[in-house]
């Protein structure tokens, strides 16, 4: 039997002092050492074993939180684990107090395509494991073949338009993991935000984005344009996941999706739900009323559906507990989940292709302010997200 946690972690704009990310935003090196020892903190607390992160500008500056993280580690276990000689050494409770540190760990960076010029920055994103990799990460951003979504007419004419994505707004990060002997995939990814798309003409900032002349139509086009990009980007996410499962791997699913459970964008992930019972639904070769599938035919749909389904980790913790809120963001009196960790039915306990089961949820979100402290440096400073951490157990030895 073997144990792993594993968490996301959208640490909110890393990047070292006194370089500009977004125009005229950088951290002076007091706000940096700040936000490194939040972080630090923050990471230490989680002590988990794989940990996706997001908005990692900078590289260099995530090793130094990991090394800061490792530091404070090592001088915890100094101060309360107690050496070979002391009777009680082999007490459950020092397992649990105790910091592993991410010396041998591996880390996997995967650089945005869009990363421009001190001030026209795009974040990328990172996956930390203490147990390595099986093979060599995998990076999606730039699509080989455009993905072309096309629109039904609607009435007469054959062209209703269509929509085309060729370069995803952040990167996908795919590494395979072995656990216990078990191969995992796990996928890390930071969905298009909802924050409005205005582009440019002519070399001229968008009219949208003047504030003074409050373009209402614009705006919400400029909502539309983000929303078609985090559809678009979920579906090339779905399609990667379907692959791996179609190669009989269990998956794991974790990052910043910028919806809640039940968007659009998330459904599209996680695949759809089952009809109670497809015998009683109308064929769609229907020739008469009476035309309906087979009992036979119910079960082949369903099995096919739930094949290739995606579990949410924190909805499947809060059925077999009392909890009855867990969130992730806080904005404008709005307390929702949009950072998840999703899972194939490889770790439903009583699932066909079991091999383990989700023991524990935890959610690390005391940090959030929802804007209601505006001289606080979390506002700027800590991260924006909390932090989720699911704890598994496998089967396998």
């Amino acid at each position: 039997m073997a144990r792993f946690t594993i968490a996301s972690f959208n640490v909110k704009n890393l990047i070292g002092p006194d370089r500009e990310y977004y125009r005229f935003q950088k951290y002076t090196p007091e706000e940096y050492a700040w936000k490194k020892d939040w972080l630090a903190d923050q990471l230490l607390t989680l002590n988990a074993d794989i940990v996706g992160f997001q908005e990692i500008f900078e590289e260099s500056a995530l090793r130094d939180v990991i090394g800061e993280t490792d530091a404070r580690g090592t001088a915890s276990n100094d101060a309360v684990i107690p050496d070979r000689n002391k009777r009680y050494h082999r007490k459950a409770i020092f397992d649990k107090l105790s910091y592993a540190p991410y010396t041998d760990a591996t880390l996997a960076f995967a650089v945005n395509a869009s990363d421009g010029e001190p001030g026209q920055r795009r974040p990328g994103l990172a996956i930390l494991s203490r147990l390595g990799f099986v093979g060599e990460p995998e990076v999606i951003q730039d699509l080989a073949e455009p993905l072309r979504i096309p629109f039904g007419a609607l009435g007469s004419g054959d062209d209703a338009g269509h929509f085309t994505l060729r370069r995803l707004s952040r990167p996908i990060l795919k590494v395979r993991v072995r656990i216990g002997g078990q191969v995992i995939s796990v996928f890390n990814c930071h969905l298009k935000s909802k924050l409005g798309e205005f582009p440019g003409r002519d070399g001229l900032p968008a009219p949208e984005v003047d504030l003074t002349r409050y373009d209402p139509a614009g705006r919400a086009l400029g909502s539309l344009r983000a929303a078609l990009r985090r559809m678009a980007e979920a579906w090339v996410l779905r399609r990667a996941i379907l692959d791996e499962l179609d190669h009989g791997n269990p998956v794991l699913v974790l990052g910043d999706f910028n919806d809640s459970e039940h968007a659009v964008s998330s459904e599209i992930i996680s695949g759809e739900i089952p009809f109670r019972n497809y015998s009683w639904m109308l064929r769609h070769d229907a020739q008469t009323p009476s035309d309906r599938y087979s009992e036979e035919e119910n079960q082949q749909i369903t099995e096919a559906v739930e094949r290739v389904r995606l579990h949410a980790a924190e909805k499947l913790f809060v059925r077999k507990s009392l909890r009855d809120m867990v969130y992730t963001a806080a904005f404008g009196g709005i307390y929702e989940s949009i950072d998840q960790i999703y899972m194939s039915r490889h770790f439903l306990p009583d699932g066909p292709q079991s091999v383990g089961e989700l023991e524990y949820f935890s959610v690390f979100n005391d940090h959030l302010t929802d804007g209601s402290h505006p001289e606080a440096p979390y506002n700027k400073l800590a991260s924006d997200h909390g932090q989720i951490m699911a704890h598994f157990r496998l089967n396998t030895t």
